[in-house]
C-alpha cells in the first residue's frame, strides 16, 4: 500500500508529470481518465495501468522494478481484492435511514466474513479472492504470498474486535421487531406494561408494517413516552458520519463565491425535511 500510494503521488502530485503520463496513456490507446478516489479504486486503477505505470517510471523511479515483481502484484490484487470487500461494508453503512441495530448488523456479518475467509486462505482456497485468484491462473504462478494474506486477515480481525466489541445479537430485537421479541429482563414494570400495551395494539402493529423503524417509534413516544424515549436513544444517536458529511458537503455547495450570504437557513430546511430522524 506505501508503494501504491508513493507512486500515486509521484504521478499526481506534480502537474508536469501528471501531463506527461496522461499523453502516456493516450499514446498508448488506453484513453480514460484516472480518477484516484479511494484506496480499493487506486489498487485496481493501478493494476491496469501496472505497465504503463512500469514505464513511465523506468528512468527515474526505484519503484519501477516493483511492476515486474510478481509477489508485488499478487499482494496488490489481493489489497484490492480486499478493499472493494472493505467498500461495499462502507456502503452498506451509509445512507439516510440507517440506524445503530441495523449497522451492528453489518459489522457483525463482515466479522464472521473474516473468520470464514482465514480459514479458506489456510487450507489454500482464494475463491473469495476473485482477482487474485485469475491472476494466478493466467500467469500459472504458485500463490507465495498466503502468510501475508493470512496475516493481514487476522490483524483486521483484531481491529474490528477492538473498535466494534461482540455484543449480544439480540439485544436490540425489542426495537426492531417488538411483535416478535420479549423485553429486556432490566425493564421497570413500568416499562414492561408498555410494552404490553404496544405488542398488544393492532392498529399499531399495521402502523409497524408501514412505517420506517424511526417513524414506528417516534409514533409510541406519544402515547408511551418511556418506551419511546428508550428506543429512540438507540435509533436516534448517528451511527456513521454519513448525515453529518452530508451537511457539510450541503453547506459547501451553498456557499461559494456566487452566493456569498450568510442566511443558508432555507437551503438547509429543505435538506432536514427530506433526512429522516
Amino acid at each position: 500500500m506505501t508503494d501504491v500510494i508513493t507512486t500515486v503521488n509521484y504521478i499526481k502530485t506534480r502537474p508536469v508529470k501528471a501531463r506527461i503520463f496522461s499523453a502516456q496513456l493516450f499514446a498508448v490507446l488506453f484513453h480514460s481518465e484516472s480518477r484516484w478516489l479511494s484506496r480499493g479504486k487506486v489498487l485496481s486503477r493501478v493494476f491496469e495501468l501496472q505497465d504503463e505505470i512500469r514505464i513511465f517510471l523506468e528512468e527515474e523511479n526505484e519503484l519501477a522494478h516493483k511492476f515486474n515483481n510478481n509477489k508485488f502484484l499478487m499482494k496488490l490484487l489481493y489489497l484490492s481484492d480486499m478493499f472493494q470487500k472493505l467498500n461495499e461494508l462502507n456502503l452498506q453503512m451509509q445512507g439516510s435511514n440507517t440506524h445503530l441495530p441495523h449497522l451492528a448488523d453489518k459489522i457483525t456479518s463482515f466479522t464472521r466474513k473474516l473468520e470464514m475467509w482465514e480459514q479458506r486462505v489456510t487450507e489454500g482456497n482464494i475463491d473469495l479472492f476473485e482477482n487474485l485468484k485469475s491472476f494466478i491462473a493466467v500467469n500459472k504462478l504458485q500463490n507465495t504470498v498466503i502468510p501475508c494474506m493470512k496475516a493481514h486477515i487476522s490483524a483486521l480481525q483484531k481491529y474490528f474486535q477492538k473498535y466494534f466489541p461482540v455484543q449480544d445479537p439480540t439485544q436490540y430485537d425489542w426495537i426492531r421487531d417488538p411483535f416478535s421479541a420479549t423485553p429486556p429482563a432490566e425493564f421497570s414494570t413500568t416499562k414492561n406494561e408498555q410494552f404490553i400495551d404496544v405488542t398488544s395494539d393492532s392498529t399499531m402493529r399495521l402502523e409497524f408494517q408501514s412505517k420506517t423503524l424511526a417513524a414506528f417509534w417516534i409514533g409510541v413516544e406519544k402515547d408511551f413516552p418511556l418506551l419511546g424515549k428508550r428506543a429512540l436513544a438507540t435509533l436516534l444517536p448517528f451511527a456513521t458520519s454519513y448525515l453529518c458529511e452530508i451537511g457539510f458537503n450541503a453547506v459547501a455547495s451553498i456557499k461559494t463565491q456566487h452566493r456569498s450570504k450568510l442566511d443558508i437557513e432555507n437551503e438547509l430546511s429543505s435538506l432536514t425535511a427530506a433526512a429522516p430522524i
